[in-house]
């Protein structure tokens, strides 16, 4: 389990020759139904993002931070429900919807300061922060080194990172090195696949397409993204997070290995772990009314 040394450069190699952009730029234009895009600044780049409900004072806000490749629309099924208890920050992660493309390497700590500046330029001093895989990563680095910008933090299907996690699955690794030398839409439809639980892929081919056709991360950007990802390292800090913790995952993940929930459980003082059984890396599609039910009863004590 702990290090995995071996594997932690050879993805990397996998992803270094494609992380970077020629130039920067703006990412995809796709934009979800609801609010006007905003833009905060960081640096020199701009980081779209999206506020829903904000004149519904008396609701906490929840920040919503997606994983690789997708955008804010990665919400889309539970957002008709968190947004019923919550004022909903939607960010787009630099590189994919509207954020712009970098050109540069980054690592998951340039992704939380990302999130930090969204939070200041919309006036929020604190919030709930929920992250999902790769945006798992990012809401733990802004718990670590933001604690009073945190106050609830949910983390689905993600990883405390190396040297002491359980490696991504061989597969996804395989799959990651692959999706080179596939065109755009086999890459995704592909990676939409392995991100269900494998009777999902089969039974719901309408769901495979959605997620696909969602999936519109500029592809440099995206394969910096997984870099970023891929390079994370937690090195333990996770038991100095003191915001109350939510953990969930499924036990047919074979993007992120499950057994790293229980890490996080076990390092994250008075963390809460809920596991959903035979469901794969993308709960919140597979199951939005019981992962909406979670993360609103969690959030409301």
């Amino acid at each position: 389990m702990t290090g995995a040394p071996e594997q932690v450069p050879r993805l990397r190699g996998v992803l270094r020759a494609a992380a970077f952009p020629r130039s920067a730029g703006a990412g995809a234009t796709l934009v979800i139904r609801g609010g006007r895009t905003r833009f905060a600044r960081h640096g020199a780049l701009r980081i779209a993002y999206e506020l829903r409900g904000r004149h519904r004072w008396w609701r906490p806000w929840l920040v919503l931070v997606q994983g690789l490749g997708f955008d804010r629309s990665g919400w889309e099924p539970v957002l008709r429900r968190l947004g019923r208890r919550f004022r909903l920050v939607l960010v787009d992660n630099r590189g994919s919807g509207r954020s712009d493309v970098p050109g540069a390497p980054f690592r998951v700590a340039d992704m939380a300061a990302d999130v930090v500046a969204v939070l200041d330029d919309a006036g929020i001093g604190r919030a709930h922060v929920m992250g999902v895989s790769l945006g798992g990563m990012v809401a733990q680095e802004l718990a670590v080194d933001y604690p009073d910008r945190v106050d609830g933090l949910i983390l689905v299907s993600t990883t405390p990172g190396w040297p002491f996690a359980y490696p991504m699955p061989a597969a996804s690794v395989a799959l990651l090195a692959a999706s080179r030398t596939m065109s755009p839409g086999d890459a995704a439809r592909r990676h939409a696949e392995n991100a269900l639980s494998p009777d999902a892929a089969a039974a719901r081919p309408e769901l495979v397409r959605r997620l696909a056709d969602l999936q519109r991360s500029h592809p440099q950007a995206a394969m910096a993204q997984a870099a970023a990802g891929a390079s994370y390292a937690g090195q333990l800090r996770q038991t100095r997070i003191r915001a109350r913790t939510l953990i969930l995952h499924g036990t047919a993940d074979t993007v992120v290995d499950p057994r790293n929930a229980r890490l996080l459980a076990r390092r994250i003082p008075g963390a809460r772990l809920v596991t959903f059984p035979g469901l794969g890396h993308l709960l919140c599609w597979q199951d939005p009314a019981g992962f909406a039910a979670e993360v609103t009863a969690f959030l409301r004590r």
